[in-house]
C-alpha cells in the first residue's frame, strides 16, 4: 500500500480536483464527453487509493485491489445522477467499497470441511422432506428430525450458503411464486417514519430560501460554516445564527 506506482499510475502525481471542476466533468460526462470522463476518472482515483486503506491485503496484489476500486468508480460514474443533489463522493463510496468487498469475497472463499458439508446435505434433505408435507421447515424442526443441536444447523447452512438477490425464488407452488424480497420487512420506511418525513418537508417549506440553502449545503454538500459564509456572502457569525434558527423552527414544527 506504500507504493508509489498502482497499476503503472504515479499515485503521487494524481491530479486534485475542485468541487466546482468535479462539477462541471459530470454535466460534459452526460452529455457524452468522453474526454470530460476519462480526466474525471483521474481526478478521482485518490479516492480510490483512500478507500483501499481500509482493507489488510497481504494476500492481494494492490494493483488487483486498486482495480477492482476503479470498476466501483466507474459504475458510479456511469450511474451517478445530478438531479439527486448530493455529492458525487456520497453516492461512490459505497459502489467502491462494494467492489473492492467483492474481489476480497471472492478471491479469498473458504473451505468447509467435510463433515459439515455432509450435514449440510442432511439438513437440505430433512427440509425438503417437511416441506413436502407442507409445513414451514423451522430450524427447531429440522434439528429435530436429525437429533442434532439448532446452533449445529445454523451453522451448517450458513458454511455452504452464497450471497443472493432478493429476486430469488424461494417457493414456488401452483405457479405463486415467493421472492426473498417479499420476506423482507421494510424497518426504515414505516408510516411512523414517512410520516415524521411529510412534516419535515412541510417544515422546511416554511424557511425562508436563505436558511434553506444554508441547511442544504451545510447537510446534503457537507460544507463548514466558514465556507457557506463565503458562498452566501454574509458571516460566520450570522451562517451559524440562522442554522439554529431554522433548525429550531423546524423541531417546533414537528413536534
Amino acid at each position: 500500500m506504500q507504493k508509489v506506482e498502482i497499476c503503472g499510475v504515479d499515485t503521487a502525481g494524481l491530479p486534485r480536483l475542485t468541487a466546482k471542476e468535479n462539477q462541471e466533468l459530470l454535466v460534459r460526462i452526460k452529455d457524452g464527453d468522453k474526454t470530460a470522463r476519462e480526466k474525471f476518472i483521474v481526478g478521482n482515483m485518490r479516492l480510490v487509493l483512500s478507500l483501499m486503506k481500509r482493507f489488510r491485503t497481504k494476500n492481494q496484489s494492490s494493483d488487483d485491489v486498486f482495480q477492482a476500486g476503479c470498476v466501483g468508480l466507474i459504475k458510479a460514474i456511469d450511474n451517478f445522477d445530478l438531479s439527486v443533489g448530493v455529492k458525487f463522493s456520497t453516492y461512490a463510496v459505497p459502489m467502491i467499497l462494494g467492489e473492492i468487498k467483492r474481489f476480497l469475497r471472492d478471491g479469498n472463499s473458504l473451505r468447509v470441511s467435510r463433515s459439515i458439508r455432509d450435514t449440510a446435505y442432511q439438513v437440505l434433505k430433512a427440509r425438503e422432506e417437511i416441506e413436502s408435507r407442507d409445513e414451514e421447515a423451522t430450524i427447531e424442526k429440522i434439528a429435530e428430525a436429525l437429533q442434532i443441536a439448532e446452533r449445529e444447523v445454523v451453522y451448517a447452512l450458513d458454511a455452504i450458503s452464497d450471497p443472493v438477490s432478493i429476486y430469488e425464488p424461494v417457493y414456488n407452488k401452483a405457479g405463486d411464486t415467493l421472492l426473498l424480497m417479499d420476506q423482507l420487512a421494510d424497518e426504515k420506511n414505516t408510516d411512523e417514519i414517512w410520516t415524521e418525513h411529510v412534516a419535515l418537508g412541510e417544515a422546511m417549506e416554511k424557511l425562508g430560501e436563505r436558511e434553506k440553502k444554508i441547511l442544504f449545503l451545510r447537510y446534503y454538500e457537507g460544507k463548514t460554516q466558514t465556507e457557506i459564509s463565503e458562498e452566501v456572502g454574509i458571516s460566520q457569525a450570522q451562517v451559524s445564527r440562522l442554522e439554529k434558527n431554522a433548525l429550531k423552527n423546524i423541531k417546533l414544527s414537528i413536534s
